[in-house]
């Protein structure tokens, strides 16, 4: 561990199935960094035991501040947890207050899609571009729309909640079409139903993850691949069609597990986008792959960190 003689921001991203904890001298300088499964199947309490493990590993660091991005609705006023939609016990727990008590430093929450837009807008994929909207899948489906370098709140306790956009009439969603979960079961059910088939030749005996075999597939031409991607795509740029006609942003940027399938996710959405935008908004926004990969959500919380007065002595 580095010597460290100043007070550094911590950067805490709460997801769905990860934990990532940043200490930096800055939003682009990091020190320090860990990264662990979350006890999802023990709740909320057992996630918190767990961070405040891990941060007493940093022996000796004093704090000057730290933002933190959760996986789920926040009040980002009062830095209370309105909910999380995959992990029992976050409910109402003001987290905010929780957190400065154990570093004795001023803290701030954020949905963590808004912490990986602010991040890519600022240092990412939607440098210099406004609006930036950005949308993340993975376990979940997220977003976060940034004008003039601001998140975009609305009414508390006001999300960007792109993944539960609805797509049919009888409640499906984006987070149930384009997640990383929904197309990891994609592949499983086909393999399950040609086990003999080139991607579950691919795929293996691996049912866990899937999603991360479609690079490969994708790679030697495998037709089923292609498939799903077209797929989540069509539906992808469809939702993202709502977004373009409500807020008009300049680029929109893929991040998330899923984007990490690459060059072929974003060319399918772009190419797709512009069949369901009205001719007045054509060409429409450009379509990016996030820049930041997994810092995204840290690096946001290392400049919501920044952004914060210090208050204690």
């Amino acid at each position: 561990m580095p010597i460290v003689n100043e007070p550094l921001l911590l950067g805490l991203e709460i997801g769905g199935t990860k934990l990532q904890l940043v200490a930096g001298a800055s939003p682009r300088h990091i020190l320090l960094r860990q990264r662990l499964l979350a006890e999802r199947a023990w709740g909320a309490p057992a996630i918190c035991e767990q961070i405040k493990v891990a941060l007493e590993q940093w022996v000796g660091i004093r704090w000057r501040a730290a933002g933190v991005g959760f996986g789920g609705p926040v009040d980002w006023r009062s830095g209370r947890i309105c909910c999380s939609h995959q992990v029992d016990g976050w409910k109402d727990l003001n987290f905010r207050s929780w957190l400065e008590n154990l570093i004795d430093a001023p803290v701030a929450v954020e949905n963590d899609a808004n912490l990986a837009a602010l991040a890519e807008a600022r240092y990412g994929a939607g440098y210099d571009l406004n609006p930036v909207f950005y949308t993340n899948s993975g376990s979940g489906v997220g977003g976060g729309l940034i004008v003039d370098e601001k998140i975009y709140h609305g009414a508390l306790p006001g999300e960007a909640e792109f993944g539960h956009l609805r797509l049919e009439r009888d409640g499906l969603t984006v987070e149930d079409y384009c997640s990383g979960w929904a197309v990891d079961r994609k592949i499983r059910e086909l393999c399950d139903e040609e086990p003999l088939s080139e991607l579950a030749q691919i795929v293996g005996l691996d049912r866990h993850a899937e999603a991360r075999y479609l690079a490969p597939a994708l790679a030697v031409g495998n037709r089923a691949a292609k498939q799903i991607v077209e797929e989540t795509a069509g539906r992808l740029a469809f939702a993202l069609s709502h977004v373009v006609h409500l807020f008009h942003p300049e680029v929109i940027v893929l991040g998330g597990g899923l984007s990490l399938v690459g060059e072929s996710l974003r060319t399918a959405v772009a190419a797709h986008l512009p069949l369901h935008v009205m001719e007045a908004f054509a060409p429409g926004p450009q379509v990016r792959l996030a820049a930041l990969g997994e810092d995204a959500v840290p690096v946001g919380a290392l400049h919501l960190a920044a952004s914060l007065r210090p208050t204690r002595g």
